[in-house]
C-alpha cells in the first residue's frame, strides 16, 4: 500500500531537485545533491501507483526470436511529472528485453532510481582525442567517432541506491531491461533542449569481443561512433497516474 505521506515525499523530491539544480555551480551544491539523493533513494512503484506490466521474461523467451511486443508497442514509455528551466522529471518504463540504446545527456546531471525491475546499466565518460591510436574503421556513411572510457556495467535493482551521472563523469550510459519489465524515476538536469545545444545522441561501440569470449575488463579505453536513433526503438508517452506535483 502507498505510504500516507508519499505526496509529500514526491512534492519534497521536487522541491529538493528546483534547489539543487538552480545553482549547481554554487558552493552547497555538493550537500544539496547528496540531500536530492537520500529523498530519491526512498521512492516506490506503488507510491506512484505503479505496479509491473507488460510480457514477462518467460513470454519472451518462450516465443523466441524478438519479444512479442516488437513493432507493435513502444518498447520504452514515459511518464512526464513535471519540468523547470533547471531540471526534469518523470518515470520511464521498459518492456521485458527493451534497451534504451547508448546516449549521451550533454551538460547535464542526472539521477535514475529502480522503481520495479531490474536494469543493466552501462556507463561511459568522454575522452580527448589526445594522441591516442585511430579508432577502428567504422561502416560507410557512419557519424564521426568518439574516444571514451567504458567505466562500468552494473545491475540496479528497487534496493539499489540512485545511478548518477554529471557532464563529466558517466554521462553516457546504456539501459536494458533484464528479465522481465523495469521502471525508473528519472531526474534530468537541466532538461534536453536542442536549441541550447542539449540534443540528445546516440552512439555504438566500434570493437566488441570475440563470440563466446569473456567481457572485456572494466574500465577500459573504448571508440565509440555516432548512430542515428536506432529503428527499433522509439518512446511513447502515458499519463502519470501518481501524486500530484506542484511547483
Amino acid at each position: 500500500m502507498p505510504r500516507d505521506n508519499m505526496a509529500s515525499l514526491i512534492q519534497r523530491v521536487a522541491r529538493q531537485a528546483r534547489i539543487t539544480f538552480r545553482s549547481p555551480a554554487g558552493p552547497a551544491f555538493g550537500e544539496n545533491l547528496h540531500r536530492l539523493q537520500q529523498l530519491l533513494d526512498e521512492v516506490r512503484a506503488e507510491d506512484l501507483h505503479l505496479a509491473p506490466r507488460g510480457p514477462s521474461a518467460t513470454a519472451v523467451a518462450a516465443g523466441g526470436g524478438a519479444p512479442p511486443w516488437a513493432g507493435v508497442v513502444p518498447p520504452v514509455s514515459y511518464m512526464h511529472i513535471c519540468e523547470t528551466e533547471s531540471f526534469s522529471m518523470g518515470v520511464f518504463l521498459l518492456r521485458s528485453g527493451a534497451c534504451i540504446p547508448l546516449h549521451d545527456h550533454p551538460g547535464m546531471n542526472g539521477m535514475l532510481k529502480v522503481l520495479y525491475g531490474t536494469l543493466r546499466i552501462a556507463c561511459m565518460d568522454t575522452l580527448p582525442a589526445g594522441a591516442a591510436a585511430a579508432p577502428p574503421l567504422p561502416a560507410a556513411g557512419s557519424g564521426p567517432c568518439l574516444r571514451a572510457l567504458f567505466r562500468s556495467r552494473q545491475h540496479y535493482t528497487p534496493s539499489s541506491p540512485p545511478c548518477l551521472l554529471s557532464p563529466h563523469t558517466d554521462n553516457l550510459h546504456q539501459i536494458d531491461a533484464v528479465d522481465g519489465p523495469a521502471a525508473f524515476l528519472d531526474i534530468l538536469a537541466p532538461p534536453y533542449d536542442p536549441q541550447h545545444g542539449r540534443d540528445c545522441h546516440y552512439y555504438r561501440l566500434l570493437e566488441g569481443p570475440p563470440a563466446g569470449a569473456e567481457p572485456p575488463a572494466l574500465p577500459r579505453e573504448v571508440w565509440l561512433v555516432e548512430t542515428p536513433q536506432a529503428a527499433d526503438f522509439w518512446c511513447g508517452g502515458e499519463p502519470y497516474p501518481g501524486p500530484r506535483v506542484c511547483l
